[in-house]
């Protein structure tokens, strides 16, 4: 394995967040999230490690962004 993909390995590991911290970062009830995942409600990608379900940040962070509304601002007026 080279270094450069230890490292990512490594960085991919320390972005994981586990549901409850998911869920605080959201401010939302870690079951809305255990919800979401099986409803498929929402498009919010997780990783499953056996029984654990982890978040990757830059999901949480994506999902976030995309589901953002308003605030944009109008230059046609």
């Amino acid at each position: 394995m080279t270094n450069s993909i230890f490292r990512e390995m490594v960085t991919n590991h320390q972005n994981l967040r586990t549901r409850k911290e998911a869920a605080d970062y959201l401010g939302l009830k870690e079951q809305t999230l255990a919800s979401w995942a099986c409803t498929k409600r929402y498009h919010l990608p997780f990783v499953r490690i056996g029984r654990l379900v982890k978040y990757r940040q830059q999901d949480l962070d994506a999902f976030i962004l995309e589901n953002r509304i308003g605030g944009e601002v109008n230059h046609a007026l």
